[in-house]
């Protein structure tokens, strides 16, 4: 049996039972393995656009019996899948700009799966908003740490093509366009694209932590720099690191400010 890293085990878990896989960029294909392994799965599709990795995935679904379960397709992306040929498209490990990349390339295919299985390794503000305009809800989050390193990962599905026109600082994730929009939303729905609005509401043990990592990361480099000699660098910065300091402070203290806006009349 295929024994997961516990980031790996993550993305598992998202996936949905009974469909077929595609798990673009699958390296050594230890997710479909162990999925066929378990069952939840009936067949895959391992991906990847190099050849090196695409060799290792098929000597080890050989090594594990599953070749007449699992296939493996040279593609950049998604762009050797047919729409709808997958319910579940597994992209993880990889950059939030090519996720981005993939999303967009291979538009047809990830609108027509049933689920989208994402675990970008950064930019992970820039992936929940580009979801967000383009028409994506997600269904789940998790977070987990691993060797020091903080894991994101989320599953979403397409609502469909995003409206003409759509503005995503009036539109909150998953919502209709509406007039009017409060500064407390804008605020709100900032939080959500930083952290994982699932992750906030959840109160996630991991986020937490993260959270005061981040804060305790944010507050050296801050002191560091306010005893440096001032430039208008230096002066940009830390009003970044000020407002980072903010909406850490914001998400720590998420619950609570929650539990206020209900009691607001």
């Amino acid at each position: 049996m295929i024994k997961l890293s516990k980031r790996l085990e993550a993305v598992a878990s998202l996936v949905s039972s009974g469909g077929i896989l595609a798990d673009v960029g699958t390296d050594h294909g230890y997710i479909p393995i162990a999925l066929m392994e378990r069952g939840r799965i009936l067949r895959a599709i391992a991906t990847d656009i190099g050849r090196g990795p695409l060799a290792r995935a098929a000597e080890h679904i050989a090594q594990c019996g599953m070749q007449e379960y699992i296939e493996t397709r040279l593609s950049d992306g998604v762009a050797a899948l047919a729409p709808g040929e997958a319910d579940s498209v597994v992209i993880a490990g990889m950059g939030g700009g090519l996720v981005i990349h993939i999303l967009t390339e291979g538009e047809t295919v990830c609108r027509a799966a049933r689920e989208l299985i994402l675990q970008p390794q950064s930019e992970l503000e820039r992936v929940r908003i580009f979801l967000r305009e383009q028409g994506y809800v997600t269904d789940a989050e998790e977070l987990v740490a691993e060797d020091g390193k903080y894991y994101p990962m989320m599953r979403v599905h397409s609502a469909g093509l995003p409206a003409a026109g759509k503005d995503s600082s009036e539109c909150a994730a998953g919502e209709p366009h509406k007039a009017g929009i409060s500064q407390e939303d804008v605020r709100r729905r900032r939080l959500w694209d930083r952290y994982g609005r699932q992750l906030l509401e959840e109160g996630h043990p991991v986020l937490r932590a993260y959270l005061q990592k981040e804060r305790m990361i944010s507050e050296g480099i801050l002191q560091n720099l306010r005893r440096q000699e001032p430039t208008e660098q230096i002066a940009e910065r830390i009003r970044e690191l000020e407002e980072d300091l903010r909406q850490n402070g914001e998400a720590m203290a998420y619950d609570r400010m929650e539990k206020a806006d209900c009691k607001t009349p």
